[in-house]
């Protein structure tokens, strides 16, 4: 297609995004879900899977191949505006005394999860087709496993803010410790991509980049950020352009070093001044990017779901033991650890439930895996399927510790006057 039929073909394909998941979102939410989930979902709904199978030729006419690389990039931009914001929260909320435990709880959520994902791909060897021709079993098992260690970063991000747990304990925590498995987790699946080529480059780009580009933005971008935002003067479209051409360069380099754009955005939202001018800046780059942009991102991945391959048996059962393993792993890993630590059960519950999300970032990396050619379609929607349980059972499971812990609470006592006052009534 060229640009000229490119550009009606992505307004009409931007309406159906934009219509279908707000209402999918709406319909979710009547179950307490936040609009990522439904977000998410609908970006499955409207696959081949769903619309695709029900309509493949109105699908083909409203998603055509060539429109799949503008809804990526599209997609790009909300996600790099929401870990900004993200990163911009998590400086403002994060305590002392968190870095030891937000550690050993991202240690536990790489590990376990890890040595889960792997042993279960290689039992699944000559038992269920979900590998490609040609690439070696221990690199379908270490990716398997790197994807089952990813946690959905944004999406917790999302989740914590919307639920107004920014400022507690276990919202905290669950962020940094976030934060650091994902970083950990990107760079364990750029080392599996290196020993797919058979070329140490990767890897070392990512880890030796990702040291450089703390350093410049500790340093110079740091102080940009500051001048932008707190000199005098300066008008607020001037203040808006410097802060997005730093956060547009840092999503451009961890991109290029294989880290992900998301981890550059969220590094600079923590590098931005406190003060309500730059409180101002990182809100006005919310509403549109999140509300447009961010649903094409869903879309993208949805379209390269295709859960008819679960008409296998063997691919089922993989499927289902994933999300089980998944879960055990993530959440149990991750509960021990905090419980270890010395934070109380029901801070380390939480902590557990936020950690075993993995929608966003679980696409994303599976999207990498099936460019690079060492997923199958078969792996992809049994992972996809493990994203999806995972994190729709996050908001639920939250709702009923908060009602449990409350019916455990003991009734407030009121004043002896008042109480013999309802008791004559």
């Amino acid at each position: 297609m060229t640009p000229a039929e490119l550009a009606p073909a992505f307004f009409l394909a931007a309406v159906v995004i934009l219509l279908t998941c707000r209402l999918v979102a709406l319909a979710v939410g009547r179950f307490g879900q936040p609009p990522v989930v439904g977000e998410m979902i609908a970006g499955v709904l409207l696959g081949p899977s769903l619309f695709g199978l029900v309509a493949p030729g109105v699908w083909a006419g409203v998603f055509p191949p060539d429109l799949k690389p503008v809804l990526y990039v599209a997609g790009q931009i909300g996600l790099v505006a929401l870990m900004f914001h993200a990163g911009h929260q998590f400086r403002a909320h994060a305590g002392r005394g968190l870095a030891g435990t937000a550690v050993a709880v991202s240690s536990a959520g790489v590990i376990v999860p890890l040595l889960l994902g792997g042993g279960l791909a290689l039992a699944a060897h000559g038992r269920a087709g979900i590998f490609v021709d040609g690439v070696p079993v221990w690199v379908t098992a270490a990716f398997t496993g790197v994807t089952l260690t990813v946690t959905a970063f944004p999406m917790l991000a999302r989740i914590i803010t919307e639920r107004g747990l920014t400022g507690s304990r276990h919202g905290t925590l669950a962020m940094a410790s976030g934060a650091t498995d994902d970083v950990v987790a990107w760079i364990l699946l750029a080392g599996v991509l290196s020993a797919a080529s058979a070329q140490a480059g990767p890897v070392l780009t990512a880890v030796g980049g990702s040291v450089l580009f703390v350093a410049v933005l500790a340093t110079l971008g740091r102080r940009l950020l500051r001048w932008a935002n707190t000199r005098p003067g300066l008008r607020d479209e001037t203040r808006l352009l410097v802060t997005v051409a730093v956060l547009f360069c840092a999503a451009w380099f961890t991109d290029v070093i294989q880290l992900y754009a998301v981890f550059g955005a969220f590094c600079v939202g923590m590098a931005m001044p406190r003060g309500e001018t730059a409180e101002r800046v990182v809100r006005s780059t919310q509403p549109v990017t999140q509300v447009v942009f961010l649903p094409m991102f869903f879309v993208y991945s949805g379209l390269n779901t295709e859960f008819e391959v679960f008409a296998d048996p063997g691919v089922l059962m993989f499927g289902v033991a994933a999300v089980v393993l998944a879960v055990a792993g993530k959440f149990g890993g991750c509960w021990a650890a905090a419980r270890l630590r010395g934070e109380p059960g029901t801070v380390a519950l939480r902590v557990g439930v936020l950690m075993n999300a993995r929608g966003l970032m679980q696409l994303i990396a599976l999207n990498i895996g099936l460019e690079a050619g060492i997923v199958s379609q078969e792996l992809f929607a049994a992972l996809v399927l493990v994203a999806l349980v995972t994190t729709v059972m996050t908001v639920p499971v939250l709702n009923w510790l908060d009602r449990r812990d409350a019916r455990s609470r003991p009734p407030a006592v009121g004043p002896p006057a008042r109480e013999t006052e309802t008791v004559t009534t």
